[in-house]
């Protein structure tokens, strides 16, 4: 190396040490009180839409450090924007905290929003020197799999002037690329008329309309791509066995590779409802399935550095794993990285046996492998974030980001239900 590319590097690494020293210190000082806001969100689990201490918490922490704090963000009651800086590259980390139905935080989103804290309080003091603009950005209803609220936040302009966008997501190993899926959920309803069994011609049964479709779909699926997967639950199944069922519903999930495969498999799982529909003579209602989740796209600038940073804490990735490669995960980030250069890295709480939305993962997520999952992630996104910055090129290649130089993956059509 020459002389002056040595001064060159030397410059730049001293350059980046002192954030670097900085966010660490202070993401040290902090540490008691984001295990505690981790915690407090796991002691309390509230699902989509219903997250009212969960944001009210975060955003107060935030707003203890010095952060302009808004909640109710673009009509969303549990959303919040919480901001800090005046640079011109605006930087957005993502912070979730709904929980699942019965089981509470089995995805690990307080994990999420503890380390979305900590990277913002550690930028905060740095954001004007680094020429950042840093938002925590507060996103309700991750798990609805139907118009989750990044997406609606997307609609309605939340994310307009921002320039990179990122999360950790915690999980049983460290992942930087996982394959996330496209996804949509949607609801069905049979209609027919009750009877006494012991005159069942009398009735139409809505029980048999569902059997039908589900033994549709379990066929259905040998002759769907291996990206493919349909699930679904039952959500009424009628009331009595002693009363031919007048009314049953459903929930259901499709996940492919893409929004455009989503496209093409919608109209052949619902084939199956309507299969069910005129075998029994029940009408068919299905709704919902409009706001699809849409495949993840990880900048991959933003992927080297947020790894180089992960592997300085001594993380260990597992991306050309074979429990990875065919990874069936859904994330309404997938729709912020359709429309803003982004990432969405797995962060390892050694939880195995344990997986996500099992309730043995949720234990796992006040342990001490959490809480040094909210350490490093909060650290690492800190340490992305000071890189991001100070890399000139791909800072000039962010500022000067467009929404359409973005391909055509950032189209996201609804999915028919006719």
């Amino acid at each position: 190396m020459s002389e002056a590319r040595l001064r060159e590097s030397c410059a730049r690494f001293n350059q980046q040490k002192m954030p670097k020293i900085h966010a660490e210190r202070s993401v040290h000082s902090n540490l008691p009180s984001l295990i505690g806001l981790s915690h407090r969100i796991h002691s309390h689990p509230e699902v989509a839409h219903e997250e009212v201490k969960a944001s009210r918490w975060l955003g107060e922490l935030l707003a203890q450090s010095g952060f302009a704090v808004k909640v109710g963000l673009c009509g969303l009651p549990t959303a919040l924007s919480a901001r800090r800086g005046t640079g011109d590259l605006h930087i957005v980390l993502c912070a979730e905290y709904d929980a699942l139905p019965r089981i509470g935080h089995a995805c690990g989103h307080n994990i999420i929003a503890a380390a979305a804290a900590g990277a913002a309080i550690a930028l905060g003091d740095l954001a004007d020197d680094l020429g950042i603009t840093i938002t925590v950005m507060g996103t309700p209803a991750e798990e609805v799999g139907d118009g989750g609220g990044k997406i609606l936040l997307l609609e309605r302009g939340a994310f307009v002037g921002v320039h990179a966008a990122m999360m950790i997501h915690p999980a049983p190993f460290d992942s930087v690329k996982l394959n996330y899926l496209a996804a949509s959920t949607f609801e069905v309803e049979y209609f027919g008329r009750s009877s006494h069994p012991a005159a069942p011609h009398l009735g139409i049964n809505a029980a048999d309309a569902l059997t039908v479709a589900q033994t549709a779909i379990a066929l259905l699926r040998q002759h769907v791509q291996v990206t493919d997967g349909i699930q679904g639950i039952v959500t009424n199944g009628g009331d009595a066995p002693n009363i031919i069922p007048a009314y049953t519903s459903s929930r259901y999930t499709i996940r492919s590779k893409s929004i455009q495969a989503i496209e093409k498999l919608a109209p052949r799982v619902h084939a199956c409802f309507k299969a069910g529909a005129i075998a029994t003579g029940c009408a068919l209602r299905i709704s919902g399935g409009n706001k699809p989740y849409a495949e993840m796209h990880n900048d991959e600038d933003l992927v080297r550095i947020y790894k180089c940073n992960a592997e300085s804490f001594g993380r260990r990735f597992v991306d050309n794993a074979p429990m990875t490669a065919h990874a069936g995960a859904s994330t309404d980030m997938g729709n912020v990285s359709c429309e803003i250069p982004s990432i969405h890295p797995c962060i390892g709480i050694d939880s195995l046996p344990a997986v996500n939305h099992q309730p043995e993962f949720a234990a796992r997520c006040v342990t001490a492998s959490a809480d040094k999952a909210v350490r490093d992630g909060a650290l690492i996104m800190a340490w992305t974030v000071v890189d991001i910055a100070l890399d000139q090129a791909i800072r000039k290649r962010l500022l000067t980001f467009r929404p359409e130089s973005v391909s055509d993956r950032r189209s996201q059509p609804k999915i028919s239900s006719d």
